[in-house]
């Protein structure tokens, strides 16, 4: 008899298989004499469409809206029916007598499995594999740890009220827009908050007015001290103070302290995405891809989608292990080596901190950075160096405080002296400043200036700030909503690790938000679409309410049926609100074209992928490219050149006036192939392209391999 292995992808299933003993490729699963390993292919499975409860629901009409069927049904998904038809026929085999769950280890993860075995009518026993890195090492200790299924029941159930929330709430609020406001506007229970916080920022922006301040400084004895008085936003008072205080300076106390600094913490997603946005511009989307490259196909870091930024004590024994396997850091590894690691703080090291899964740390498993892409090299240097810098001794310095006196006024200096580099010197952060040796009781002459500045708007969101914002909304809360930010604080803010980089992908790709350089900026229809979606929609605190009660789920203290039944209900009060409203949509990228299927006016879409015209009318749809952004270079300027038209008429343009036909450019990319550009050569050409977005030119370079 044997074991079915069910991982979530093929990746995975085949690390596993390596470890199992099983060797045999079969179409869609690995086998061997023990096990059977298969995989999904992320969901296999989904919630069905509302048109497969009533083919009415094809057709969308405001009448018909609220849609809640009383119970919420799955089906396989029609692309990858092949794989679930391989995963079904493998649990359903009379030689397999017990399922090993091996998705992800999260709420998602459990959903994809639980799903599969639902849909196969599988009632066969089950155990579950729970584990934060892909080595063999990782493995092999999960298979010898393996829990009965059931323990993670009520996360599987957590994670179908989240689904079927997100489908009654989503889907009704996307329709009932759509179809009272003829847009095609969407809504839902975290995308809105998350674009309300970045109107609520550049409402801060827009109606800031700055103010201008003075600051008092005295320059005694080559240094600039300040005063204790701060800033003054009454320039006459100000310059009062300065005619005032001319004269002699008095050294009346100077104290030295012995300080010490820890690293900060390890890192979680969120804070991990936000270094990658704020120091390499990558988006959310871009560090999340890397991170499972990482974590899937190097195996060099642990478990991505993460809340956590400590490890548990059972993490500890392997540390040397970890140290060992870091490349880059020869000089630090060997120092780490010879230290002990058994008595790190709470802030590394806490049981008491519950999480799926512990922070972002290295493997085991060594790793080979030529093998990287640059971006992958930088996202692993960012962990390796946390990693380390959490282990390493505290900065350690000597800070110097001087007060003087002025007349009546007390004016202070301070410096940092560092006696102990500890984890910045991994970071080159510590300078050494010139040491001051002021006395008690000196008298020195003294300047006295006025610094005059003034103050200024917040900065907007990038996606780094944003998914902090995401983590802790407080600051977005309405007056009277304040009382919930201890809510906020134990759900983790809105959404979750693992979807928050979707989120702001899609409020992009929908066009409800654009990104400027580095900064967000809500667009005409996100603005006007906040402005049409119901109030409790928008707000940080409802979102957070339900993650509260989700974690309820899953910690068995609230059934599933209540929260679905709060659902149901409140989809039924924002389609009611919708369908009374009076609003109209202005849509500000309508053209002159006509659809050819239903004769609507079309609209002009834009996004990083090219530009478009869609039909205005949502129940016709009709698409038709203008041009799409591709990764050719241009002979000539070497720029990347856009591919107009459809068909075989598509043809490549430069901005420096360069054209050329797609089946010119094959042949011209061919003929390079044969001479100059080895099979090799293409390989990693085509590694570095995170993402085609032409799929014509993708097809081209795929004929040269």
């Amino acid at each position: 008899m044997k074991k079915l292995i069910l991982a979530e992808k093929p990746s995975v299933a085949r690390d596993i298989a390596k470890v199992v003993g099983a060797s045999e490729q079969k179409n869609g699963y690995i086998e061997g004499k023990q096990y059977v390993v298969t995989w999904a292919l992320g969901h296999l499975v989904t919630l069905a469409t509302p048109d497969q409860y009533d083919k009415k629901y094809a057709t969308w009409k405001i009448e018909d809206l609220p849609m809640l069927p009383k119970h919420l049904r799955t089906t396989v998904i029609p692309k990858t029916r092949k794989q679930f038809n391989t995963v079904k026929a493998q649990l359903n085999r009379k030689d397999v007598q017990e399922v090993i769950i091996a998705t992800d280890a999260g709420r998602e993860g459990e959903l994809v499995a639980r799903w599969i075995l639902k849909e196969a009518r599988s009632n066969k026993p089950c155990k579950r594999l729970w584990i934060s890195s892909v080595t063999n090492k990782a493995i092999k200790e999960g298979f010898a740890k393996l829990q009965d299924a059931k323990k993670y029941d009520h996360l599987y159930e957590a994670a179908v009220a989240r689904s079927e929330a997100d489908w009654y709430v989503g889907l009704n609020a996307t329709r009932a827009l759509t179809t009272k406001f003829d847009a095609q506007l969407s809504a839902g229970r975290v995308q809105t908050p998350t674009l309300a916080m970045v109107r609520e920022r550049e409402n801060q922006i827009n109606t800031f007015k700055p103010k201008a301040f003075y600051e008092i400084e005295a320059t005694i004895n080559g240094h600039t001290f300040r005063s204790d008085l701060g800033r003054i936003f009454d320039r006459k008072k100000a310059e009062d103070f300065q005619k005032q205080l001319n004269g002699k300076a008095k050294i009346t106390k100077v104290t030295k302290k012995t300080k010490k600094q820890f690293a900060p913490q390890l890192y979680d997603l969120t804070e991990l995405q936000g270094e990658a946005n704020r120091l390499f511009n990558l988006s959310a989307k871009q560090t999340l891809r890397i991170m499972q490259n990482l974590y899937e196909r190097y195996k060099v870091l642990t478990y991505p989608r993460t809340d956590s930024r400590v490890i548990t004590s059972d993490i500890v024994p392997t540390l040397q292990e970890r140290i060992s396997a870091v490349q880059g850091y020869n000089k630090i590894t060997a120092q780490l080596k010879q230290k002990q690691l058994n008595r790190l703080p709470k802030s590394v090291v806490n049981d008491q901190i519950q999480s799926d899964h512990h922070a972002i740390i290295p493997t085991e498993e060594v790793a080979y950075l030529d093998d990287m892409t640059n971006d992958e090299r930088k996202i692993y240097d960012l962990v390796v160096k946390r990693f380390l810098a959490v282990l390493l001794d505290p900065y350690e310095y000597e800070e110097t405080q001087v007060s003087a006196r002025i007349q009546d006024k007390t004016f202070l200096l301070k410096k940092s002296t560092p006696s102990q580099l500890g984890w910045k010197a991994l970071y080159e952060e510590a300078r050494s400043e010139s040491a001051l040796n002021y006395k008690e009781n000196e008298k020195y002459k003294a300047k006295v200036t006025l610094k005059e500045g003034e103050t200024k708007a917040p900065e907007r969101l990038t996606e780094g700030s944003l998914l902090k914002a995401m983590e802790n909304p407080s600051h977005f809360l309405e007056q009277d909503e304040k009382h919930l930010q201890k809510t906020l604080a134990e759900t983790g803010g809105i959404g979750t690790v693992a979807t928050r980089a979707d989120i702001i992908e899609k409020l992009m790709t929908s066009q409800f938000m654009e990104l400027r350089g580095k900064y967000l900026y809500v667009t005409q229809a996100g603005r006007q679409l906040l402005e049409l979606a119901p109030e409790r929609l928008r707000s940080p605190a409802l979102t957070a309410e339900w993650e509260k009660k989700l974690q309820e789920i899953e910690k068995g203290k609230l059934r599933k049926e209540s929260f679905i039944s709060e659902m149901k209900q409140f989809t039924q009060t924002i389609v009611h609100d919708i369908k009374g409203m009076e609003a109209r949509f202005k849509h500000d990228n309508i053209t002159a074209t006509k659809c050819p299927n239903c004769d609507s006016f079309m609209l002009e879409i834009e996004n990083k992928h090219g530009k478009m015209l869609r039909c205005k009318d949502r129940a016709c749809n009709y698409k038709r490219n203008i041009y799409k952004n591709s990764n050719a270079r241009c002979p000539q300027c070497k720029k990347k050149m856009k591919l107009y038209g459809e068909g075989s008429g598509q043809t490549f343009r430069c901005v420096c006036g360069h054209s050329e036909k797609l089946t010119t450019f094959q042949k011209r990319r061919k003929q390079a192939s044969k001479s100059k550009v080895s099979k090799r050569d293409i390989n990693k050409y085509m590694k570095k392209q995170e993402e085609f977005t032409n799929d014509a030119l993708k097809d081209a370079l795929k004929d040269l391999l």
